[in-house]
């Protein structure tokens, strides 16, 4: 198991961070910065990104081309793997978070947190990667905590511009 953490800060109140990570727009804004092949997002309750109390379920699936891992992790996955992100915010400042690849021996789970900081936000995403794979399980989870890191460097650049207004 490996352990993941990142940290950003947004030029924005919480209130409005959270309402930007409830837009399915913002996230399929995102996937395709990523470079993703696909993208489907689903919000329960629809209507969340308008409503910062309300508590939502977020449920971003992703399609990613798998040409540039290393050979090894492409054995496992495939040309194309999926993931399937699940954030649950509880409360305005807080969610549960897993992230899936069906089919494939991988799970990670943790949380996010939304902070004040002067008159902007800190981002929190704290998670734990498993890759229930012998001998070459710690190398794959390694690759995973990379991947997460690149994600949520690119979430945060386009976070960035889209409440700076380019949307």
């Amino acid at each position: 198991m490996k352990t993941f953490g990142t940290e950003h800060t947004y030029p924005a109140t919480p209130e409005q961070v959270r309402a930007m990570l409830a837009d399915p727009a913002f996230r399929e804004r995102v996937a395709h910065a990523q470079g993703v092949v696909g993208v489907e997002v689903q919000v329960d309750p629809p209507d969340a990104a308008g409503s910062p109390a309300v508590p939502f379920t977020l449920v971003c699936r992703t399609e990613q081309d798998t040409s540039g891992l290393p050979a090894i992790a492409r054995k496992f996955v495939g040309a194309t793997t999926t993931s399937v992100v699940t954030e649950t915010w509880h409360s305005p400042e807080a969610a549960t978070v897993t992230i899936e690849a069906p089919g494939q021996p991988i799970s990670s789970s943790g949380t996010v947190t939304l902070t004040p900081e002067g008159t902007g936000t800190t981002h929190t995403v704290e998670v734990k990667v498993t890759v229930k794979i012998p001998v070459v399980g710690g190398k794959l989870e390694a690759l995973v905590v990379d991947a997460l890191a690149a994600g949520y460097r690119i979430e945060h650049e386009t976070g960035t511009a889209w409440l700076e207004g380019t949307r």
